[in-house]
């Protein structure tokens, strides 16, 4: 039992219940010590009772006791028993034995009886001796006043209620005190998916409580995030910018020193002109990065076949490894199509394949699939892209993905990683709804997959 809500919910009706019963207890066991003087006090209209039925029947018989008990016994709780001095019953009615007893009894000693045979009713036996010397007794059998001493349906039936009635207002108080937390919990994990507009107080209303405060201050502190990303963004931005046009002058003082230098100075201009080139790849995909998270509601989506773009991106990478005794292949390619930006996706799967190929061992090739596959209840498209290299370990699968990270920094200068690559590819799919993860191969090597949502076919009705 995880639920907060749950929990506040049950406790809150078990100490309700807790309290009512304590209290219909107590009042009971409080009834029962003042019984007798209740039926103390009825004693004399019960006697005056018991001589009209008395001179009722042996003025009208049968009949006449009948609707006199008929009219009497409104009240589902009464019953009412008349015996003559034989011990028989004279309004036609069966009584238990014990009843019978009580009236032997009565009729012996020619005082009230009282007691509860064989039951929770009570029975009170009154002697009647009429004038001409005939002994009667009067039986008033009745369910005795009090929340427990009715007759075991209307018992029920009031426990249902109290349950019932305890049930709905502590369902109601569970629901106001965690009804903020459910909302701020909601609204932490569209700020956690990337969605730093996401607020909580529109949601709460006017409540004025400690959970309210709470949530305002969690949107001042989301105020604070996004103010300080989106700072962030605008300076890499800015900054990306204004270190091209430095770069370009370089890149033509590079070229106006290679025709004035002897070659002796070649290999060192061809270090500067690497560097250079190094510096404006990352510029470049600096620039990328910046303009997903800055403008992803801005971008118009379309179409996208992903079967033709995983086999351009296969081509161009094949083409790119063989210059490195390397190789790219296709080993799947089911016809799938998603909606997003293509020139996003095409980058996304572009830099996976890329960093695969990079790192992969001489002599060895990426392998590229793309299948159809049911993931969870939703069926998405999947890429899987794995090399041969010497993978990544296990505690850095999730931070490979960050910009700027990097697993090793001489494995990096070797190989011309900026750490940008895999971060442009995990925001590109995640901003398509998608997702990407990255797993060590066994046998040695990375995999990482790409998840995306695939578009259904109008023609065939079918996912493609």
């Amino acid at each position: 039992m995880n639920s907060l809500f749950l929990k506040v919910f049950l406790w809150f009706w078990l100490a309700m219940a807790l309290v009512i019963g304590a209290l219909f207890l107590t009042t009971e066991l409080t009834r029962q010590r003042q019984q007798s003087p209740a039926f103390t006090g009825m004693d004399k209209v019960m006697g005056a009772f018991a001589r009209l039925a008395v001179a009722t029947y042996e003025r009208e018989g049968r009949e006449g006791i009948v609707k006199l008990f008929g009219d009497s016994e409104d009240d589902p709780n009464i019953t009412f028993y008349l015996f003559d001095e034989r011990g028989a019953e004279v309004s036609g009615k069966n009584p238990a034995p014990a009843v019978q007893d009580m009236v032997k009894r009565a009729a012996a000693t020619g005082g009230i009886i009282r007691g509860a045979p064989g039951q929770q009713r009570m029975f009170v036996a009154h002697p009647i001796i009429t004038n001409s010397g005939r002994r009667f007794v009067l039986v008033d059998s009745r369910w005795p006043r009090g929340f427990f001493s009715d007759q075991p349906g209307a018992q029920a039936l009031r426990v249902l209620a109290v349950l019932l009635t305890a049930g709905l207002l502590c369902y109601l108080l569970a629901r106001y005190i965690v009804s903020p937390v459910i909302k701020l919990r909601a609204v932490t994990g569209q700020l956690a998916r990337g969605d730093l507009a996401a607020r909580v107080s529109p949601l709460l209303g006017k409540r004025r409580d400690e959970l309210a405060e709470l949530g305002h201050d969690f949107d001042r502190m989301a105020v604070r995030i996004q103010t300080l990303v989106q700072a962030q963004q605008r300076l890499i931005g800015d900054i990306s910018h204004e270190l091209r046009s430095p770069l370009t002058r370089l890149g033509v003082a590079l070229e106006l020193a290679r025709q004035r230098t002897g070659p002796e100075a070649g290999s060192m201009l061809d270090r500067i002109g690497r560097e250079s080139e190094s510096i404006n790849e990352m510029i470049g995909q600096l620039l990328t990065l910046s303009r997903i998270e800055s403008s992803a509601d801005e971008l118009k989506k379309s179409r996208i076949e992903l079967d033709a773009l995983v086999r351009e991106v296969a081509d161009d990478a094949d083409f790119e490894a063989r210059s490195r005794n390397r190789s790219a292949r296709t080993t799947r390619c089911d016809p799938c199509a998603t909606t997003g930006v293509p020139g996003l996706l095409h980058s996304a799967v572009e830099n996976v394949v890329r960093n695969a190929v990079r790192h992969t061992a001489e002599g060895t090739e990426v392998e590229i699939a793309l299948s159809c596959a049911a993931v969870g209840e939703e069926r998405r498209a999947v890429i899987t892209v794995r090399d041969r290299g010497a993978g990544v370990p296990e505690d850095a699968l999730e931070d490979i993905f960050r910009p700027f990270y990097r697993v090793g920094e001489a494995r990096d200068r070797q190989t011309g990683g900026t750490g940008l690559g895999l971060a442009i590819a995990a925001r590109a799919v995640r901003l398509h709804g998608g997702d990407i993860k990255a797993t060590n191969a066994p046998g040695g090597g990375l995999i990482v997959e790409l998840q995306l949502p695939l578009k259904e076919s109008p023609q065939a009705g079918v996912y493609r």
